[in-house]
């Protein structure tokens, strides 16, 4: 049987992007996009939850995100979990990350919108802008260069 890793996040952007570049010159961009779940409790009293996921870019994906997203954007992303490993070396514990790699970005709301707030339905089909990444090559970062403590956000 097959298996499936395949995540869709549509939420805001927390912060601005941040891109780095490999040794070898190839883009990589972390952003951090908050989903936030909204229901009523057994009193009917509004809750809400919210959730940070760290999102990476590889290549001119990488590129064009930093380029063109900003903190409060709403977007839509397609992607893959993956967690990664290293060794703190302040603790000499082992931490763990895990992040979406991110294959599709929809910036959802047309040029100058922030959040996109008054979007009914998550945004207009018509002023979406589509960047697709459905075939992406071998990740560069992890070959190419360690992961060093500049690059661990917490």
């Amino acid at each position: 049987m097959a298996s499936v890793n395949k995540v869709i996040l549509v939420g805001n952007l927390g912060r601005d992007p941040e891109t780095r570049y490999t040794t070898g010159g190839d883009a990589v961009t972390n952003i951090r996009v908050a989903t936030t779940d909204t229901w009523k409790d057994k009193n009917g009293e509004k809750q809400e939850k919210t959730e940070w996921h760290t999102v990476v870019f590889f290549g001119r994906q990488a590129e064009i995100a930093g380029e063109y997203l900003k903190k409060g954007n709403k977007v839509y992303i397609e992607g893959r979990l993956q967690t990664r490993s290293w060794d703190d070396k302040q603790t000499n514990q082992k931490k763990y990350m895990t992040e979406v790699v991110a294959g599709t970005m929809v910036l959802l709301g047309g040029r100058g919108e922030g959040g996109g707030g008054g979007e009914g339905g998550g945004g207009t089909r018509g002023s979406a802008n589509h960047f697709d990444q459905s075939t992406p090559e071998a990740e560069p970062a992890a070959a190419t260069s360690p992961i060093t403590d500049e690059d661990i956000p917490f």
